[in-house]
Formats: C-alpha cells, sequence, structure tokens
C-alpha cells in the first residue's frame, strides 16, 4: 500500500475509532429512558434506512440472492443486533469508561480466531506485540479503579461485564466472517446486515417493551439519532472499507484508538473521573495500533 493510500485508511481508522469512541456515551444517555431493546432497534433502523436512501440515491442495488443475504443476516448477529444489544443491556449498569475498556478486547479475540482458523495474518509477532501494547494502554487509560470491586458493586454486576465481552467476541468474529464482503461496495453489507438486524430487533422490541407506552427524554432521542446516523450508518461503512484496506486485524484495532477517545467523552459530557495513567496510556495505545496495523503493508510481511 503506498503512503498518501496508508495515510488515507489511519486517517479513516481514527474517524472511525472517534465515532465509535463517542457512541458509549450516547448508549449511556439513551438508556436512561428508553430500554436497551428497542434503542437497539431504533438505531439499526434508523441507520439501515439512512443507507437504503444514500444507496438509491447513487444507484446501487442490493444483491439479490439468497447466499448473500445468508451472510447478511450472520454478519448482522455478529456485528450490530446481538452485540448492540448486549453492549446496551450493560449499560444500564455500568459506567460507559468500563464499557469501553471491556470492548478494547475485540483485536485479542480476532487475533486468535484469525490463528485458530489457519490464516496466520502477516506479521503475527508483532501483532501479538500489539495486542500486549493495546491492553496495557487500555488498562492506564482508565485506570485499576475501573476494575476495582467497588466498580462492579451493582445490580448485575458480574454479567454486565461479561456480556460486553461476549459483544466484543462477536465484533472479532464479525471482522473476520465480514472480509468476504470485499468485492462488494463497503456500503452494501453495511445496508444489508443493518436491514437484517431491523428484521430482528423491531418484532422483539414491538413485543417485549411496547415502544409506544414509552415516554423517552429529548436528550435520549437525540442521543438515538446521532447513534443511528453518525456512530453506525457512517461508521459501518468506514468499517467495511478498512476490512478491505487493513484487513480484520488491522480495522479491529480501532478499538484501542477509541479508548482514549471514549473515555475522553465521557468525561467530557458525563462527568466521568480520567484515571492519573492516561498519558502513559495514550502512548501504549498509539504502539499497539501501529503493530496491529502496519505490518499488513510491509513488503517483508507478505
Amino acid at each position: 500500500m503506498e503512503k498518501p493510500r496508508l495515510a488515507v485508511e489511519l486517517a479513516l481508522l481514527l474517524l472511525l475509532s472517534t465515532l465509535w469512541g463517542a457512541s458509549y456515551s450516547f448508549i449511556k444517555i439513551g438508556v436512561e429512558t428508553i430500554p436497551p431493546l428497542s434503542f437497539i432497534a431504533g438505531r439499526t433502523a434508523l441507520a439501515g434506512g439512512a443507507l437504503l436512501a444514500v444507496l438509491a440515491w447513487r444507484g446501487l442495488r442490493l444483491p439479490a440472492d439468497r447466499a448473500t443475504w445468508r451472510a447478511f443476516l450472520i454478519q448482522a448477529c455478529l456485528n450490530s443486533a446481538v452485540p448492540f444489544t448486549l453492549i446496551a443491556w450493560a449499560e444500564t449498569r455500568l459506567g460507559a469508561g468500563l464499557a469501553v475498556i471491556l470492548n478494547a478486547t475485540t483485536p485479542i479475540f480476532a487475533f486468535l480466531m484469525a490463528a485458530l482458523s489457519g490464516r496466520h495474518p502477516s506479521g503475527g509477532v508483532l501483532r501479538l506485540v500489539g495486542v500486549a501494547c493495546g491492553l496495557v494502554g487500555t488498562g492506564l487509560v482508565v485506570g485499576t479503579e475501573a476494575l476495582s470491586a467497588d466498580a462492579f458493586a451493582t445490580p448485575g454486576a458480574v454479567l454486565a461485564p461479561l456480556a460486553i465481552l461476549l459483544a466484543t467476541a462477536c465484533y472479532a468474529g464479525a471482522a473476520l466472517f465480514g472480509a468476504r464482503f470485499a468485492g462488494l461496495d463497503p456500503m452494501l453489507p453495511a445496508c444489508g446486515s443493518l436491514l437484517c438486524g431491523t428484521g430482528l430487533l423491531v418484532p422483539l422490541a414491538l413485543v417485549v417493551d411496547r415502544p409506544w407506552t414509552l415516554s423517552p427524554s429529548p436528550a435520549s432521542l437525540t442521543a438515538l439519532v446521532a447513534l443511528a446516523l453518525a456512530c453506525t450508518a457512517l461508521a459501518f461503512v468506514l468499517y467495511f472499507r478498512l476490512l478491505r484496506t487493513l484487513g480484520p486485524v488491522g480495522a479491529t484495532a480501532q478499538a484501542y484508538l477509541r479508548v482514549p477517545i471514549g473515555v475522553g467523552i465521557s468525561v467530557v459530557f458525563l462527568g466521568e473521573t480520567l484515571a492519573p495513567t492516561a498519558s502513559l496510556g495514550l502512548i501504549a495505545v498509539v504502539i499497539g495500533v501501529a503493530a496491529m496495523t502496519l505490518p499488513r503493508v510491509w513488503p517483508a510481511g507478505r
């Protein structure tokens, strides 16, 4: 990959990290007055509808064959319907900062899944170093207080972190599975998977939450719209593009970048406290991201 193109891809990786870093704060605000299932159903419906409109404007059509739509359905389960709902539910019990750090383990799952599947991505040793640096960095950014006993002394304290880790494993599987869409315009799998997610979640939300009986606050509704259009619709397009250019493990490296971004947003807008070790954590995160993304473009690594 040429240097100018690499610079563009890394800039897009930073943008994606910012969008997904902000999503945790939007979720925290949204689930204050909207049940998690309805909130995520609305997220996928708005995002899928927005992408469908853009596809029509661009003159693109979604695939019509069943095999592709089956793949979209699997991608929806791995990348939106299941993990989105798990994280939203967990954030009714945990803070946004803790959700960020727990969800930052995506590259570890992706690396291990790639190794177990026999893919053995290039630069494996250096990427493993990147995984270690990223984990150390995320721990320093959020601080050891986030993992203390007091942080978990709430109802559902055991299940909520496990729910986020399960969501993280889903994201890793989605990164590997999503590589099969490399021949498609990035907007097609993004839109198709969100539409499938909508088809799964909306009927459940209607039955379980009866959303017409809810009274969501203006803040929660604003968070829902921002989350759907910016952090989901736009972010998914960027995500599928980066799967093609940086690869599955490289694309999931945004999990480390979104930690300082997500924690910073939660500090400014939600009043959470930033750990004093954040500066060291930022350095470790940058090193981890470099190690996770650059090996793919080195000639010696091919």
